[in-house]
């Protein structure tokens, strides 16, 4: 089972996927969005092209745990997402995964622009916040 993990923003959407047998979550992409593209249309087209069995979004909350104007839209594209699409979509807490992500080396040592090294780290910290989903997921012993 693939298990495809999302972290929307404004312009970026970054991807990252795990799935059973692993039960590791690695970056896979970034989506740039165009000014008039659709958000969930976007997610849609991404969840198909990846062959997800599952979703998770990265819910973006205040470090007091409180739902801002950023959480409402990933609350609405959510419920968009649930209507129209035949897997289970979840959403996970996504506080500071974009710090963590900017502390994770982005491979070789090379000059990157700006843009690349922050669709980089959109998919790094998509990884980061599957990973924790699929973490807690794992039995205790």
């Amino acid at each position: 089972m693939r298990i495809i993990g999302l972290d929307l923003g404004e312009k970026r959407i970054g991807v990252a996927a795990a799935d059973d047998r692993t039960r590791v979550a690695i970056p896979v992409t970034t989506v740039t969005l165009a000014g008039n593209d659709d958000l969930v249309e976007a997610v849609i087209e991404t969840v198909r092209e990846q062959g997800a069995d599952e979703v998770v979004i990265g819910l973006p909350l205040s470090l007091s745990g409180a739902l801002g104007p950023q959480g409402q839209v990933v609350l609405e594209a959510v419920e968009r997402l649930r209507s129209r699409l035949d897997i289970p979509v979840h959403t996970w807490d996504e506080r500071l995964t974009t710090v963590q992500a900017r502390r994770v080396p982005m491979g070789p040592r090379r000059r990157k622009s700006a843009r690349a090294a922050m669709a980089g780290r959109d998919a790094a910290a998509a990884a980061i916040m599957l990973q924790a989903f699929v973490d807690s997921r794992r039995p205790h012993a």
